[in-house]
This record gives C-alpha cells, sequence and structure tokens, in this order.
C-alpha cells in the first residue's frame, strides 16, 4: 500500500468560512487517523481581501507544509486567479463553473503587483485574462478540473429540503466547497457529517442546514465525477492523537503550571491565546493545582504589563501575551521588573515588523529585540519554542524559570504556531512540575527582600504576609528596597542581579536550553517553528542519502555559547535558517561561539517556511550552487 501525502487548500474572502472549512477537513481527515498540519493566511482587514487554508494530510508523522497543493476547492474568483499554479500534475481544481468569464480585471482586491505578474504569464501563454485562461494553463500542466455550480446546490438543496431561504445563503459555500472535495476523495460521509456538528455545536439550526449542505454535496460529487488520482479512505489511528490549534499550546499549558492571571491588550496574532484563556477560565479544582485564571483586557500593553507586574508581586503566577508593537510598549516596565526581581512571563507572538508591519503574516522579527528590551543592564530569560506540542511543556518550564531565578521571562511563539493546525500527543499535565523558587509563605522578623546571598537569589515575600514588609521602586536600592545611590552598594547590587545570568546557564539542563537532532559535515542551526520545515527537509534528503545535522537553539538570553561551541565542534559547515532579514540568531550565535555563519537561508515575505523550499535550499549548498544568503520567497 502506498504511502499518502495529500495537500487540500481551500481559500475566499476574508470572512468566508474559509478557517471553518478547514476546521472541517482537518476534523474528518484526523478522526480517520490522518496526521495533519494545516497553516492559515489571511489579509489583516476584517473581512473581504483573500484568506486561505492549506492543509497536508499523511499517513506518517509530519511537521510542515509542502510547496505543492494536489486538490483546491474555491468559491471566489481570486483563489483560483491566485493559486492555480500551486496545483500539480494528477492534482484537482473544483471551482464554482458561474466563474468561468470573470476576468482580472473584475476582481478589485487583486493588487497591482500580483495582477502584473498574473497578465504577464498569460500573455506569455496567449491565454485570456480571466478564469478560463489560468484553468486552460492548469489542465494544460496534467490538473483535472471539477465544475460545480454551487448556485445549482443551494437551489436543488432547498428544493429538496422544502426550505427555500437556502438558496441565498452563500455563506454555505465554504461547507458545499469541502464536502464536495471529501466527496472526491472518497472519504466516508459519516465523519464529514459528525465534523460538521461538531463544529457548529453551539447553534444547532445552523449545524443542521450545514449538514443538510455537506451530505447532499458530497452525493452530487461522487454521483458526477469518478476516478480521481488521491483517495483518503481512512488509516489506523494511533492512540493519544489530538487536533491542536497553535495558541492552545501555551494557553494550556497556563493552565496546567497554575498561571492565574492574565490581563492583556488585543493584538493579531496573540489575542487568540488569551480569548482561549477567557472562554475556559473556570477550571475543575484537582489535586494541588486549584482555581480558575483570571483574564481581564486593558486599555493598552503598558497597563497590562502593570497589572501582570501586580499579580505577581502578590505572589500569584501571572503572564501576560502580546505581539511585537505591544511588546515594545512594554519596554519599560520590563526593566522596572528587572531591577525589583519580578518574575512575570510575558509570550510574544511574534509577526512581521517593523511597526505595524505585517500585522496578520509570520516573522521571527523581535528576538534582537527581546534580548536587548529595556534600559540598563538586568536580567532576563529570552526562550523559544519550535512547535506546539513542545509549547505546552515549554511554558511550564518558564514559568519556573521565571520564578527560581526572579527574572522577566520572554517565550518567543510567532505567527506560524498560532495559525498552524496539527495533529500531536494528547498533552500530559503530570509532566508539567512546578517550581516556585524562593517564595516564601513565612517570614521571620527582619526581612530584607534585596537580601544578598550565596547564589545572588533573594527569598522572595508575597504582598500582605505578616513580617514580609518590602518595598518596591523604581530607583536602585539598599537590602530593604529603600533608594539609594551610594556608588559601593549600586555595584553590589549591579553584580547580584547580573550574576543570574550565570546562575540560569548553570542550572537549566542543557537539553531544556539546547536541542540537538545530530551533528554532521554540514549542520543547521534555527530556533522556533522553522524547526518543523526544517526536520521534515531533513527526512527529505535523508531518502536521498544524504545526512544533515540540526541544533535548535531554545535558550537565546542568556546565549549557551561554550555548550553550542562543544556541540558543533565536528561540523564543517554551519547553515542558519530562521525567518527574518537579518539573520538574527546567527549575530548571537558568532558573538557568542568561536564559530561563524557559513551559510544564511532567511524568509521575510510574511510567509511561513515550507519543507519543500528548505531541502531545495539545503541541496544547493550541499551540491555547491548556492550564494551564501538564500531567501526563501513561497507563498501567496
Amino acid at each position: 500500500m502506498s504511502s499518502v501525502d495529500f495537500t487540500w487548500l481551500i481559500g475566499g474572502p476574508q470572512g468566508s468560512g474559509v478557517e471553518s472549512g478547514a476546521n472541517i477537513f482537518s476534523k474528518v481527515c484526523a478522526e480517520m487517523g490522518y496526521q495533519i498540519f494545516g497553516k492559515r493566511e489571511f489579509y489583516s482587514n476584517i473581512k473581504g481581501e483573500h484568506s486561505y487554508f492549506a492543509v497536508r494530510v499523511t499517513d506518517k508523522k509530519i511537521n510542515s507544509n509542502v510547496n505543492d497543493v494536489n486538490l483546491m476547492a474555491s468559491f471566489d474568483a481570486e483563489t483560483i486567479f491566485r493559486h492555480y499554479d500551486e496545483v500539480v500534475s494528477g492534482g484537482g481544481i473544483i471551482y464554482d463553473s458561474d466563474l468561468d468569464v470573470i476576468k482580472t480585471d473584475s476582481v478589485h482586491t487583486l493588487d497591482a503587483p500580483f495582477k502584473e505578474r498574473l497578465h504577464k504569464e498569460l500573455e506569455s501563454k496567449n491565454k485570456p485574462l480571466t478564469i478560463a485562461g489560468v484553468l486552460e494553463i492548469a489542465k494544460e500542466n496534467g490538473v483535472k478540473l471539477f465544475p460545480v455550480s454551487f448556485k445549482s446546490i443551494l437551489e436543488s438543496l432547498a428544493e429538496e429540503t422544502e426550505n427555500p431561504r437556502l438558496k441565498g445563503l452563500i455563506r454555505m459555500y465554504n461547507v458545499i466547497g469541502v464536502s464536495l472535495s471529501l466527496g472526491l476523495v472518497k472519504m466516508p460521509t459519516g465523519s464529514l457529517i459528525n465534523a460538521v456538528g461538531e463544529i457548529f455545536s453551539s447553534k444547532p439550526e445552523i449545524a443542521k442546514i450545514n449538514q443538510q449542505a455537506a451530505n447532499y454535496s458530497y452525493n452530487y460529487v461522487t454521483a458526477k465525477y469518478e476516478n480521481f488520482e488521491h483517495v483518503l479512505s481512512g488509516t489506523e489511528k494511533e492512540p493519544g492523537t489530538i487536533l491542536a490549534q497553535g495558541f492552545q499550546g501555551t494557553a494550556l499549558g497556563k493552565m496546567a503550571c497554575g498561571c492565574r492571571f492574565q490581563p492583556y491588550y488585543p493584538i493579531t496574532p496573540a489575542s487568540d491565546e488569551s480569548v482561549f484563556l477567557e472562554s475556559n477560565e473556570i477550571l475543575e479544582i484537582s489535586g494541588d493545582r486549584p482555581g480558575s485564571t483570571a483574564v481581564i483586557q486593558t486599555e493598552d500593553e503598558i497597563s497590562a504589563m502593570g497589572m501582570t507586574i501586580g499579580g505577581a508581586l502578590t505572589g500569584t503566577r501571572s503572564a501576560t501575551c502580546t505581539s511585537g508593537p505591544g511588546f515594545a510598549l512594554m519596554a519599560e516596565m520590563l526593566g522596572w521588573a528587572g531591577i525589583n526581581e519580578v518574575p512575570v512571563v510575558i509570550t510574544n507572538y511574534q509577526r512581521s515588523g517593523p511597526s505595524t508591519g505585517l500585522p496578520t503574516r509570520h516573522g521571527q522579527d523581535d528576538l534582537l529585540f527581546a534580548v536587548h528590551a529595556g534600559h540598563g543592564d538586568f536580567p532576563k530569560i529570552v526562550y523559544a519554542s519550535g512547535d506546539i506540542e513542545e509549547s505546552f511543556y515549554d511554558t511550564g518550564n518558564c514559568f519556573n524559570y521565571a520564578e527560581i531565578f526572579q527574572v522577566p521571562l520572554i517565550h518567543l511563539m510567532d505567527k506560524f504556531m498560532a495559525s498552524s493546525v496539527i495533529t500531536c500527543k494528547r498533552f500530559d499535565p503530570a509532566k508539567i512540575t512546578i517550581n516556585r523558587g524562593k517564595l516564601l509563605e513565612k517570614v521571620d522578623d527582619g526581612y530584607r527582600r534585596f537580601e544578598f546571598t550565596d547564589d545572588g537569589i533573594s527569598p522572595r515575600s508575597k504582598l500582605g504576609l505578616d513580617n514580609g514588609i518590602f518595598w518596591n521602586t523604581g530607583d536602585e536600592s539598599d537590602e530593604i528596597g529603600h533608594i539609594t545611590e551610594d556608588p559601593i552598594l549600586r555595584v553590589k547590587m549591579m553584580d547580584k542581579r547580573m550574576s543570574r545570568l550565570d546562575l540560569i546557564l548553570k542550572e537549566i539542563p542543557v537539553d531544556e536550553q539546547v536541542k540537538s537532532f545530530g551533528i554532521e559535515e554540514h549542520t543547521i542551526i534555527s530556533w522556533g517553528s522553522a524547526k518543523g520545515p526544517i526536520l521534515d527537509a531533513i527526512e527529505m534528503l535523508k531518502k536521498e542519502g544524504i545526512s544533515i545535522g540540526f541544533v535548535q537553539l531554545k535558550l537565546l538570553h542568556p546565549f549557551p555559547g561554550d555548550y553550542v561551541d562543544s556541540l558543533l565542534k565536528d561540523a564543517k559547515t554551519i547553515i542558519d535558517i530562521e525567518a527574518n532579514h537579518s539573520g538574527q540568531m546567527g549575530k548571537l550565535f558568532k558573538q557568542n561561539t568561536s564559530r561563524d555563519i557559513d551559510y544564511f537561508i532567511l524568509k521575510y515575505n510574511g510567509r511561513a517556511m515550507t519543507s519543500t523550499e528548505v531541502y531545495d535550499s539545503l541541496k544547493k549548498i550541499i551540491e555547491k550552487k548556492a550564494d551564501k544568503r538564500e531567501v526563501l520567497m513561497h507563498g501567496a
């Protein structure tokens, strides 16, 4: 039996239900035992502009998307114009047959640069500037076309169910497109009906009519079209597998590790995490982890950071969640937390900058900013997760690190992870341990909050604890917390705080600082969500007898330079892969190790990496055909 590796793409105007459609498709495939990796792309406006979702389906573990699409479902013209050339030979395009005559100039959301490139392609092949023109090219490339009148399906369904209002419910086009797709690949209809019911479970009447549309569309396409090359009939389901979306990893991790307070100000792509926490605020009381997470929307990010610090001072595990522009507003109060040794966690879902940049697009743009955020010298931790499953367990570690070392911690996530949907092992809260460091439950007379100690970490009182009185200011202070400008005491206090950087490198286990996937002559260094495409590209090369090493850096500040040096001693060629313009991790690497970067593979067009383009770039390096700096460009 041949292995399955199938990519499905759905597109439509923002607000037309593309994400709901993709979630239905992903649920069905996951329920039938397949591994899923889905990625959503969308514009920053609320409605109207182009949105699309690519879902990769396989019968083996995967970590990323690929470039090629095997089946596309479209209910608008723009999706066809933008993605027709991604569908490969043997693949198919399901499209609304009423769109054939649509001209490029009729689609006002097509931006001028893209339209210019599209016209050049159509004119070079002597094709009309219409949907029919691009579909002719696709057909000549071996793509099968499946025209369907979505309007006629609704009309027929309205007659069959004696429900005339269905005729105008074009919002159901997404469910029709999904159902046509699943019928074409012969997925069992029962799973489809169940998934539609789950997606719309909060609205029974809406669920019912969507299930009717799904069933009708499925039967329609199976009766009309046969012999599509790709079949998804199901495979053996791996026990303990769940379907998870990116922001759920950190949100569930916060619940499990005892985070009980999260102020935030809405910002893309971070808001989804706080909204998810807020919708699950009431937790079951269990064992030593009772209570719920209070989620508060503040007036701005400055307030969110101030409230997070205030929560931490009470002894409550506190965090906030933001993205680059919001994190910029938090920088001054980050320094306040640093000088007052307040443990807070800031989850930063990075996006493309600078300024507003590309507000709904991917980027690993904030690394150097996170490392250097805040004026003056103070210890902090910058930590990065590589995938959704990892982020759940890392979140627990991040709270432990913040409290053990009494420092602010920036947990770097990004838009790629936030907008991805994957199958993974069910998260296990039992694997998350809670270590609150030197947090006192009882204080004797003579308490000094900033006491000099052998390890540089002072016992921490909670607000309101008997005898645990202390002072906080934004100024330098003595051991009690009173303001001082004494030069000798200033040096002692600075040395006390900054000594924690060495302690962090000493105390955090090396396998939580750096993860090695093997060292070879050619070895990749990277961080964050580039991990998935890299792992899949390495597997692709392995099938050709080519071995590539990979070192994933998780602790990025303080940087574990000595350990990384020792790991890479046998590597001859170092390849840096990351999603920003300047190779920010490469700069940290060069500053903190004895090595330099030989090749950069970078992506900064706002779209996430695919394993295909990482593979292509690595192959060029192996064959000595690559430039020192390769820039990846895939993505509509």
